[in-house]
Order: C-alpha cells, then structure tokens, then sequence
C-alpha cells in the first residue's frame, strides 16, 4: 500500500514540474493550414466522467465541405491505450456515441465524451494522470488530465 501511495506522489510531482501545454499544436510546418485545437478537458479533475472539446479545421472554415480524418484516444502515463471516447450528441452528418478512431468530420467544434472506464469493461480506471491525444489527418495534439477518487 505504501507503495501505492509513493508511486501516486511521484505522479503528482511529475505531472506539476510538466509544461501546461505538452504539446501545442502538433507536427505543424510555416504556412500549412492549422488542423484544429484541443482543448483541456472538464470538469478536470474528475470523478467518474469528464468531457473534451476540440475544434476541426482552422477557425474561418474555408472550406466547409471538406472532411478530416479525425481521432481522439486516451492513455496512462506508460502510454497504454486505456480508452476511445464516444462522440457527443451528433453532428457533422455523424450519430453521436460513435467511437473517436478515424471519424471524418467537417470544421467544426466538437465535444467528445468519457466515462472514466477501461474500453470495453465496466471498471473504473485508477486514480492519477492520463494523456488524450487528439489526431486531425497528419497533425497530433496531446494534453493531460487528472482523475481522482
């Protein structure tokens, strides 16, 4: 138990001394159009369930038909896939509850839903620190979130 206790602090500690942003807005090069945004989650810190906005295209939406290669996966600080988030509500032409790996979707802002579980069980993921990596075609954005009991 002590153990438990030394590693959760150990994450805490990491996760404080870790830039508010660790990644800011993927693998971007000048003059190539921004994919999107990820934003932090909420309520963060949670228990059981939170939800994660983000954004599909730039913010004028030049081209409004054009359809992105979207996911959104979350992983423990060992970077395992702990979970797939669900799209909320439905829009974009896509049903909402449908699971975030490669959905296309139009520009857009989106919410995406977790229920705190393991993928495909009913238990409840631990306590501590989890990255959600958000991937629009090529570009890739991460943030982090805290869950607690």
């Amino acid at each position: 138990m002590k153990l438990r206790w030394a590693a959760l602090m150990l994450v805490l500690v990491l996760s404080a001394l870790m830039p508010r942003v660790v990644m800011a807005q993927g693998n971007q090069t000048p003059g190539q159009k921004k994919a999107g945004a990820l934003k932090q989650n909420y309520p963060n810190p949670f228990n059981p369930e939170t939800r994660i906005p983000f954004t599909v295209g730039d913010e004028k939406c030049e081209d409004p038909g054009r359809q992105f290669k979207v996911s959104l996966r979350i992983y423990n600080i060992l970077s395992q896939l702990v979970a797939i988030p669900v799209l909320q509500g439905g829009t974009g032409g896509v049903a909402g509850g449908v699971k975030l790996v490669n959905v296309m979707l139009t520009c857009g802002d989106y919410v995406a839903y977790w229920n705190g579980k393991y993928d495909g069980t009913r238990n409840e993921v631990a306590s501590g620190v989890y990255l959600y990596e958000l991937r629009i075609d090529a570009s890739s954005m991460v943030r982090r979130m805290l869950v607690t009991k």
